[in-house]
């Protein structure tokens, strides 16, 4: 395993984090508590000290299950706990953005049951929202710092100006966009922009909603509300050009580096420069591969022949 270290936070960050917004079920065709908590204490003994989460994930579910999965594990001051905030629910069909300085408050204590915790370790809004100041934000969140509450700022699917107005008001400590080796937006502008001014970046979709496992087939079935069933990556004739540019990845990272393309994926995220890659699981054994990510780094001619391999998907550009 390797570790850095975050912005504000006086404990070791593994270069890998959990993610679990597959974990909270929804838009994932449920999800199964046993297996969850199972995975996310699999995860920890494994040396993973990060784990992500939201309290939209399964609407307040995700967070129960990391609460509970925390308890049984111990060791909570060595645990970096991200949450986010800002996605509020009347229903699960009406979920809307919500960033004000009363819903911050009322979620982060919302968080902070679900979690069984007395502080968050890193906060962040989950998405901006167009109509709350980021100001107002911005100072709520800096006034949790100041009590205790949380430990760090951050924000997700923020844009380079989104962060520069946040940051006239408030520390910016951690900036999560999506990133991996299909989608790249980020990397000239929030991981540029993240690396110049010591904000760390928590790349989330490190493995391209599975794409990037090598897993997936053509015959590949998604249950219930599973995203993936309306998202056009998985979907034909774009489908078959990832699962090509999978294959190839697969090949030519087992015969250069006896890693399979999983490994490529995660590896390829931290040596790109962010400082923790989320690897979303919901079974223990999905977590399997993760001894493979350590101890081999990607080269600048491996660089540039892992983008002619992904020049045509990268122009598909489908998030």
């Amino acid at each position: 395993m390797e570790y850095t270290t975050l912005p504000n936070l006086n404990k070791k960050a593994s270069r890998v984090g959990l993610g679990t917004w597959s974990i909270g079920g929804w838009m994932w065709g449920g999800s199964d508590e046993k297996d969850s908590i199972a995975t996310v204490i699999k995860a920890l003994h494994e040396g993973i000290t990060f784990i992500d989460t939201a309290a939209v994930y399964g609407f307040g579910l995700s967070e129960q299950i990391v609460g509970k999965a925390l308890k049984q594990y111990g060791n909570r001051e060595n645990v970096i706990i991200s949450t986010k905030f800002g996605l509020s629910w009347r229903s699960k069909e009406d979920v809307y953005r919500d960033s004000s300085a009363a819903t911050v408050i009322k979620e982060c204590e919302d968080s902070l049951r679900r979690l069984q915790l007395d502080y968050i370790d890193i906060y962040q809004v989950h998405w901006p929202d167009p109509n709350t100041p980021i100001a107002e934000t911005a100072d709520t969140l800096h006034k949790l710092m100041k009590q205790g509450k949380i430990r760090a700022i951050g924000v997700s699917n923020f844009s380079v100006e989104q962060m520069e107005a946040f940051r006239k008001t408030a520390p910016l400590h951690t900036c999560q966009p999506p990133f991996n080796l299909f989608e790249r937006k980020a990397e000239e502008s929030q991981l540029a922009y993240c690396l110049k001014n010591q904000i760390a970046v928590l790349g989330y979709g490190s493995l391209c909603r599975g794409l990037l496992t090598g897993k997936i087939t053509q015959d590949t079935v998604y249950k219930g509300d599973d995203l993936r069933k309306n998202d056009p990556k998985f979907k034909d004739p774009q489908l078959s050009q990832y699962l090509s540019a999978v294959q190839q990845l697969d090949r030519w990272a087992r015969s250069t580096h006896q890693r399979s393309v999983l490994a490529l994926a995660i590896r390829w995220a931290i040596d790109k420069g962010v400082s923790v890659a989320l690897w979303g699981a919901r079974k223990p054994e999905q977590l399997d591969p993760i001894r493979s990510i350590w101890d081999w780094k990607l080269t600048d001619q491996d660089m540039k022949l892992i983008d002619q391999m992904t020049q045509d998907v990268q122009k598909l550009d489908l998030h």
